[in-house]
């Protein structure tokens, strides 16, 4: 189908508007002055900075459009993104606290930089650097991919379609190495204010425009598609999947290494306490985005490919004018938490692998540099695994969840348990990522989230082997501060 030629110029100026904006973002030399000013921002950003920041990094173009393909192929499953994001806040609030509280007294740029610190180990550290890194280039891959549907679907006949995407995601990299979080942080204002009045306007104007209304719409879909209003009990996705992916994928969300970085850059722990209770509010824009797949299933023809659903939808509803300003909206949340993971993914690399691994003694100014040019090897290797397995992306993707939920007891629980050990912490994470990487090659879940596995071996290991490991065990300032000196005298005390 051709492209919009108006669509695709709004699009193009409202990127390049913004894209502007991040650059100018950074005009203030202190921006690059440090890591930790260029990868959290001093741990200045107070509440709503933080919110927006957290929500332009969670909630990208791979949510829209890929819950929308979910729920066009796959009805009411596509609906475990509700319970798990409200479950992970719930979480967030009791770990990430004491978290930041850590990282900002013994200035940590990273979770890595916290295991490290917390366990003494640089083992620990470069393992959960490692997976960090890995597991966020397919991340990154998808955000590519976004952008790159969303041109394919505006510009089809007036661009070159991957050129396009290569300028795009250099332009990111280039305002990213300039201003630091600064830029996305500063432009994930525009981009959430555009995602709430875009897909309000949408859930609003397309039952109107194809049913005359939302009764009429869902009426059309339960006599037509019931089965799309309910979820499996059994089979690959029935009940245990739905329960157990919403806990696997609640427990990993604030292990992303693009997710702590938004994290740290807040100000205080009031405002990270604030934002988990209201980062839950974006769950109303997933709940319409849900209802647009539910849509696209009634109104677009049975060959239309899942993945293009959104996009074909908004093609076959809208006029020149409202398609650029969706299609806008979908390009910048492709486009800016891709900054936000290549400071995470360029954080882990240059501090937590060249400094603590290879160059222990590197000045400051040079390990700014370094992280900073990261982002160009980061965004690079993106484009290039994107166009070399553009197929393999979404199952990297899912699979990197069970990956990242790994970390989770190296992470959150260490913050609560002070007589737990880097040798069964470590072993325990080598056991859940094989028990993972085992149960999906052989297809053997039983209809259980491949990662759920895994974590409960990890746990299980982790909590026979650290008995054997205890004695050995010392302290720290890390441990002091979050336990107190005073237990040391007193082992059956409780921690605060």
């Amino acid at each position: 189908m051709q492209g919009n030629l108006t669509a695709l110029l709004i699009t193009a100026i409202i990127v390049l508007t913004v894209v502007c904006i991040g650059f100018l973002a950074g005009r203030d030399k202190s921006s690059r002055t440090s890591v930790e000013e260029w990868s959290v921002g001093g741990r200045r950003f107070g509440g709503l900075l933080v919110w927006f920041l957290v929500g332009a990094d969670l909630y990208t173009a791979y949510t829209f459009l890929g819950l929308t393909s979910t729920a066009y192929t796959g009805g009411s499953v596509a609906f475990f993104a509700i319970p798990y994001s409200v479950l992970a806040y719930f979480i967030a609030y009791f770990f990430l606290p004491k978290l930041w509280k850590v990282a900002k007294i013994h200035k940590l740029t990273t979770l890595a930089d916290y295991a490290r610190e917390r366990f003494d180990s640089k083992l620990l550290a470069s393992l959960v650097a490692i997976i960090g890194v890995l597991m966020l280039i397919p991340y990154i891959c998808l955000q590519l991919s976004g952008i790159q549907d969303t041109l394919q679907v505006a510009g089809t006949g007036y661009i070159n379609v991957k050129f396009v995407v290569i300028i795009s995601f250099f332009l990111v990299a280039l305002y990213t190495f300039f201003s630091g979080i600064k830029g996305p942080t500063f432009t994930a204002i525009i981009k959430d204010i555009l995602v709430w009045v875009i897909m309000l306007f949408m859930v609003v104007s397309l039952p109107l425009i194809h049913f005359n209304g939302w009764t009429p719409m869902i009426d059309t879909l339960v006599k037509e598609a019931p089965q799309m209003l309910t979820i499996p009990t059994e089979g690959p996705k029935g009940i245990p999947w739905f329960i157990t992916a919403s806990i696997v994928s609640a427990l990993a969300l604030f292990m992303w290494a693009h997710a702590a970085t938004g994290v740290f850059t807040a100000k205080s722990a009031d405002a990270i306490r604030k934002n988990s209770m209201f980062l839950p509010l974006y769950n109303i824009v997933l709940i319409l985005v849900i209802f647009l797949g539910f849509i696209a299933f009634l109104v677009l023809p049975e060959d239309t490919n899942p993945r293009l659903a959104l996009l074909h939808l908004i093609q076959t509803s809208y006029g020149g004018v409202a398609q650029g300003f969706a299609y806008a909206t979908i390009a910048l949340a492709s486009l800016i938490p891709c900054s936000i993971m290549a400071i995470g993914a360029s954080n882990l690399f240059a501090n937590n692998l060249y400094r603590d691994l290879i160059h222990p003694n590197v000045s400051q100014s040079k390990l700014t540099l370094i992280t900073r040019s990261m982002v160009f090897v980061v965004i690079g290797l993106a484009l290039l695994f994107g166009m070399l397995f553009p197929t393999a992306l979404v199952t990297l993707q899912l699979l990197g969840v069970s990956g990242m939920v790994q970390i989770f007891p190296a992470i959150a629980v260490s913050l609560f348990w002070k007589r737990q050990t880097k040798e069964a912490t470590v072993i325990g994470l080598l056991a859940g990522l094989a028990v993972t990487f085992i149960v999906y090659t052989t297809q053997s879940a039983h209809g259980i989230y491949e990662g759920f596995w895994g974590l409960a071996a990890n746990i299980i290991a982790v909590v026979i082997l650290n008995p054997l490991f205890v004695k050995k065990a010392g302290s720290n300032p890390v441990i002091e501060g979050l336990f107190g000196k005073k237990q040391d005298a007193n082992p059956n005390q409780k921690g605060a």
